[in-house]
């Protein structure tokens, strides 16, 4: 809970948080609010107004925004390398190779007229990109991401849902040096490794970023589960200086503590799934239902969405798990309390 910043120390800065969290997830699905606001949110309190994080991304340039993760800006050293050496694949080798002239055409239109959205990029491309279905006809949103990848051009805003791209050498800080890879590796599995506190050593890839994290760390073992941990000393150290406090949270489906669905049930014996995906008639919980945290445990789920007009934080449901004591119920209130007054909503209970 310490390592993602969800005891009741709250941090106050945002840039370091981001740093902290090792990085904060973009996505659009908005029920109550974006992910990454809710996700900040939820550790910054009242304080956090989202337009600190795009000027952060965008005035500042603080921090990054690569493949739909934000990320401290200085930790584009723990890419150049492997930037360096993209594509890792042939198949997609080649098809850059057969579209040169499409690349060229692209980063031409960004030297000369500035930041474009991918629609507002003309498809020169010879060969279209191979596609099971997700990617059909994305020929320019294609060369983008994989020119992001190389690290040729880079997300400089958003225009409503949209990213801009531009140039990367006018996004990115032009001093910041590139580690080599297998030294960045090392770095960002530490990293990944701090940002959890307690990871099991063999998981499954997952979207977006692997949660694995190598020998990083102490190995452990988790009384009760199967198989060895890895175990970030700080933490530990930190555990002995100052015994935890907790505090009530909600929680964003997406949110890091979340993330490992696996390591999640184990450590918290916590059910959940984000369920906007399945029939009305088969959800459980709701369409977004938001995690309850309090103290050191997950012990509900919050159906809960902005009505149509955006006037209103309408909770349709508290469903209480193992642990929602009476307590739970008033933090749980009363940060429901704080997240339509930090949206400037009014707030229908139940």
């Amino acid at each position: 809970m310490r390592a993602q910043r969800l005891d009741a120390d709250r941090p106050t800065d945002l840039v370091d948080t981001v740093r902290r969290l090792n990085f904060v997830q973009i996505e659009h699905t908005a029920p109550v609010a974006p992910t990454a606001d809710l996700v900040l949110w939820s550790r910054l309190g009242a304080g956090y107004d989202p337009a600190q994080l795009q000027a952060a991304l965008f005035d500042d340039f603080e921090l990054m925004e690569l493949d739909l993760l934000v990320r401290p800006m200085e930790d584009l050293a723990l890419f150049k390398a492997e930037m360096a050496e993209w594509p890792d694949r042939e198949s997609t080798r080649r098809w850059l190779d057969d579209n040169r002239e499409f690349e060229d055409d692209l980063l031409l239109l960004l030297t000369e007229e500035g930041a474009k959205t991918a629609r507002e990029i003309p498809d020169t491309s010879i060969v279209a990109w191979p596609s099971s279905g997700w990617n059909n006809n994305r020929n320019v949103m294609m060369m983008l991401e994989n020119l992001m990848r190389a690290g040729r051009v880079a997300v400089a805003g958003r225009r409503g849902r949209d990213r801009l791209w531009d140039l990367a050498e006018r996004v990115y800080h032009a001093d910041i040096p590139a580690i080599p890879r297998q030294e960045a590796t090392r770095i960002r599995n530490e990293r990944r490794l701090a940002a959890q506190g307690l990871v099991r050593n063999r998981t499954p890839d997952l979207p977006v970023e692997t949660p694995r994290v190598g020998d990083s760390g102490l190995p452990a073992r988790v009384e009760g589960l199967k198989g060895e941990w890895r175990l970030d000393p700080a933490a530990l150290d930190a555990l002995e200086a100052r015994p935890f406090v907790g505090r009530t949270a909600l929680l964003s489906p997406f949110d890091g503590l979340l993330r490992d669905r696996p390591r999640m049930a184990d450590l918290f014996e916590f059910e959940y799934a984000l369920e906007m995906y399945k029939p009305a008639a088969r959800r459980r919980w709701g369409y977004y239902a938001l995690p309850i945290l309090h103290g050191d445990r997950l012990v509900g789920k919050v159906d809960a969405a902005l009505t149509p007009d955006g006037r209103t934080l309408a909770v349709h449901a508290i469903h209480e798990d193992a642990g929602y004591t009476a307590e739970a119920d008033q933090g749980t209130r009363a940060e429901l309390e704080a997240l339509a007054q930090w949206l400037g909503v009014r707030l229908q209970l139940p």
